[in-house]
């Protein structure tokens, strides 16, 4: 089996920072792309940002400037850090691995639970 844990979600004010981690751990022989996903109340869960096992990056417009998104290969591990926030950013935070549990397996997709982030004005 395989778990996506997330931890650093909170509560800051406005124009204030939180670093997000998500650590994969169980049986996995390679992760391809990795990242994060939002989803804020009403609405579809959404991009924020991804990361691939080469260390490219893509990010979503809104956050863009503002959002860093890194990983730790040899921890399994990704960092989502988030500096001017804003209200709007409020939302649940949900990680993302695309996983091959074998050398002859498949890449599946993996989520973690997701991490409450509010963003107070």
């Amino acid at each position: 089996q395989v778990q996506l844990v997330e931890s650093g979600g909170g509560l800051v004010q406005a124009g204030g920072s939180l670093r997000l981690s998500c650590a994969a751990s169980g049986t996995i022989f390679s992760i391809d792309a990795m990242g994060w996903y939002r989803q804020a109340p009403g609405k579809q869960r959404e991009l924020v940002a991804t990361i691939t096992s080469g260390g490219m990056t893509n990010y979503a417009d809104s956050v863009k400037g503002r959002f860093t998104i890194s990983r730790d290969n040899a921890k399994n591990t990704v960092y989502l850090q988030m500096n001017s926030l804003k209200p709007e950013d409020t939302a649940v935070y949900y990680c993302y691995a695309a996983i091959k549990r074998s050398w002859s397996g498949r890449v599946n997709d993996y989520w973690g639970r997701g991490t409450q982030v509010t963003v107070s004005s």
